[in-house]
């Protein structure tokens, strides 16, 4: 059975919710390939047993990087990142020397907003640097805590005017990454109607998969669990409310992923 992503009106007093979904056993029958993101849905370690291959928006920044090689990079992240350049012929530079600039998340997450990087971004806009943002989302669960991501970063840069290329969600092309990774592991081409995601972030997994055409199952116990009121039991005006201001709507809604 084919079901696609409906557009809603603008007031979420007129939106029909998707139904619950108590297993995902329920919906797996009408899918080949599932794109399920990790943090807020699955945590805590993933068996190999589980997945057939895995896609970050690592794998697409390296990419991006390795098109630049040569090119000094300005790195905005904490210090664990810097091995996402092994390999890759990117020499580092500070910011009045770079040509671009790399952000994987603020410097110290634990203590930083988004908010202490202004007078970075007035110093890269004033030289015009491209931005990679290696992960466009805005927060993250770490536990029970929401902390920083990339994005929140990038999207300040966005709106200073500079020029930001997103590596992840919800762009193209990370779905075009794990689509071939799909494609070659089973061996044939996979209709887009036969694709599900599975996420817990309106910005990223729900307009991500939205865009690219396929359906999404959300899960409420992510990254907005506090907006909608409980983790367990979320406000149904809430999540009707994300849902009108993103546009459209999930396949079906979860509180957690449970076969």
């Amino acid at each position: 059975m084919r079901v696609t992503l409906s557009v809603l009106p603008a007031d979420p007093m007129s939106v029909v919710l998707p139904s619950f979904t108590p297993h995902f056993a329920t919906l797996a029958g009408d899918y080949d390939v599932v794109l399920c993101d990790v943090w807020g849905v699955v945590h805590n370690g993933v068996p190999r047993a589980a997945y057939d291959g895995i896609v970050s928006s690592g794998d697409v920044t390296r990419a991006l990087i390795a098109a630049r090689a040569g090119a000094r990079v300005f790195h905005i992240g904490p210090e664990r990142d810097v091995a996402l350049f092994e390999g890759l012929d990117a020499p580092t530079a500070p910011l009045e020397h770079a040509d671009y600039t790399l952000c994987t998340g603020l410097n110290d997450d634990t203590v930083e907003t988004p908010q202490d990087y202004r007078d970075v971004i007035a110093r890269m806009r004033a030289r015009s640097l491209p931005m990679i943002c290696a992960n466009p989302d805005e927060v993250v669960e770490r536990g029970d805590k929401l902390v920083y991501c990339a994005g929140a970063i990038a999207d300040l840069y966005a709106a200073a005017g500079g020029e930001v290329i997103y590596a992840g969600k919800p762009y193209r092309p990370i779905y075009e990454q794990a689509l071939a990774l799909a494609e070659a592991a089973r061996g044939g081409p996979v209709k887009h109607h036969r694709l599900l995601a599975i996420g817990d972030s309106v910005r990223t997994d729900l307009k991500g998969a939205a865009a690219f055409g396929i359906d999404c199952l959300f899960v409420t116990a992510g990254i907005h669990a506090e907006e909608l009121g409980n983790r367990h039991d979320p406000d149904a005006a809430a999540l009707a409310g994300i849902f009108a201001a993103a546009g459209v709507a999930p396949k079906a809604v979860m509180h957690r992923l449970s076969w």
